[in-house]
């Protein structure tokens, strides 16, 4: 970056936002962050709920998320501690489901711990196990690209992978990793997201749940090192107008009273694609971010008594639509060092699933882990919500064209997880744009 310190401004203090500005203070500039909401994190964040502290969606990180963890430790977060690292797996409930699986790969160098793993997985047959090899073996053959991008459904069909391996593996890793049903998710970015996991070294393939909440685990030590580089961090300020600076390449914010908020060197917009669309109006073409279109995350938070305990931090869950099944993950707060009973229950593309209203959707998912744990003490829990981000991510198809910061006005960069890159809406996604965002501004 240049060594001439400068004045920047970066609008959204969600992940990217947070990561733009630190990387732009590390770089000795001074940086305003501005945030609509009182709280930092945006769709990644804590919210409270009857006295209760939790996030306002369960997150699940990878090993391969280099430059979430490298952000991490620069704020001061150890991720060895904020986070509870376990090899890759898909685990299910064997109690009461019929459909059950357990894979879980060993701490073997790649791409033995896949190997290995296939051969010990209890609920998968040999043409299941071959199949997962064929497509293993098969996607590495070909580099993990397509010649032309194509559904996940079609790519599955093409690799001759069976129904029970696609309902049991396939499908969830799909929609846990894109928020995308496979039958409209990219098979690229699909395939970009196991080749950097599966397809890299085993660490790259743990699974990292966070122990923390969502605004302590990055966004809070983000403020924090703003703080003692100068640069100002305010919540509950909405930049309504991004007006041409006094010089060429400078940038004027107003809030939506129409007050000045200062005039700044450059500007990331970190925000939404809806907020960053009305930001642009007049200055450049909006249409990509426009065409985007959405997908909801449902976590129906549910609590029971301190001796209430899965067998394992997390579980997938078999979703079945016909018996109200919602479900596709299920997380044990108290394992992760929350509240002891509090389990957190994940929808992800959860459009169809919220289509009948909370109190339908979280009945569903108690007679869900009733039945796939066999024990009727989790069928009346204590306390229960539901929290739904309507906008949660992108809905990311095939051949979809991102926005990017390419021909915008200089002093202009774009910054979030919907912003054109390999990976699907994630928080790795957000922070490297964030970073693409600071070094096109100050590099």
């Amino acid at each position: 970056m240049s060594n001439a310190p400068r004045h920047y401004a970066v609008i959204g203090a969600g992940w990217a936002g947070c990561a733009a500005a630190v990387a732009l203070a590390a770089g000795g500039h001074r940086v305003s962050l501005f945030e609509a909401a009182r709280t930092l994190g945006g769709r990644a964040r804590r919210v409270e709920l009857d006295e209760r502290v939790v996030d306002n969606g369960q997150h699940i990180l990878l090993g391969a998320y280099r430059a979430t963890l490298a952000l991490m430790k620069q704020v001061g977060v150890d991720p060895a501690s904020a986070l509870l690292r376990l090899p890759l797996q898909m685990r299910y409930p064997l109690q009461g489901n019929a459909e059950g699986m357990d894979f879980v790969a060993p701490r073997l160098p790649a791409p033995w711990h896949v190997a290995v793993a296939l051969l010990r997985a209890k609920g998968l047959t040999r043409e299941d196990k071959m199949a997962l090899a064929r497509f293993s073996t098969t996607a590495r053959w070909m580099g993990w690209q397509l010649h032309q991008d194509c559904s996940v459904s079609e790519l599955l069909a093409r690799f001759d992978q069976t129904p029970r391996l696609i309902r049991l593996m396939w499908r969830p890793l799909c929609i846990a990793a894109l928020n995308t049903p496979p039958e409209r998710a990219s098979a690229q970015v699909f395939l970009n997201v196991l080749r950097d996991s599966l397809g890299a070294r085993r660490a790259a393939s743990d699974m990292l749940i966070p122990r923390l909440d969502m605004s302590a685990l990055l966004p809070d030590a983000a403020a924090a090192f703003l703080g003692k580089r100068g640069g100002l961090v305010q919540t509950g300020v909405a930049v309504s107008r991004l007006l041409p600076g006094q010089q060429a390449t400078t940038w004027r914010l107003q809030d939506r009273a129409g007050e000045s908020l200062g005039e700044f060197a450059g500007v990331v917009l970190a925000t939404g694609p809806e907020a960053a669309t009305h930001l642009l109006q007049g200055l450049h073409d909006t249409s990509l971010l426009e065409s985007l279109q959405h997908e909801p995350i449902t976590t129906c938070y549910l609590h029971y008594p301190q001796g209430v305990r899965l067998p394992a931090p997390f579980l997938a869950l078999a979703d079945d639509p016909q018996r109200q099944a919602w479900g596709q993950f299920v997380f044990d707060r108290g394992q992760l060092g929350g509240e002891a009973g509090l389990l957190a229950v994940v929808v992800s593309a959860a459009g169809q699933a919220i289509t009948d209203g909370q109190a339908a959707l979280t009945e569903g998912i108690i007679r869900q882990l009733a039945s796939d744990f066999a024990d009727p003490a989790l069928a009346t829990p204590g306390w229960s919500r539901v929290i739904t981000e309507k906008r949660a991510t992108f809905a990311c198809t095939p051949g979809l064209v991102r926005p990017d910061s390419t021909d915008l006005p200089a002093g202009l960069a774009l910054a979030g997880d919907y912003v054109a890159g390999d990976y699907p809406a994630t928080l790795e996604g957000a922070v490297r744009s964030a970073m693409a965002a600071a070094r096109q501004l100050a590099g």
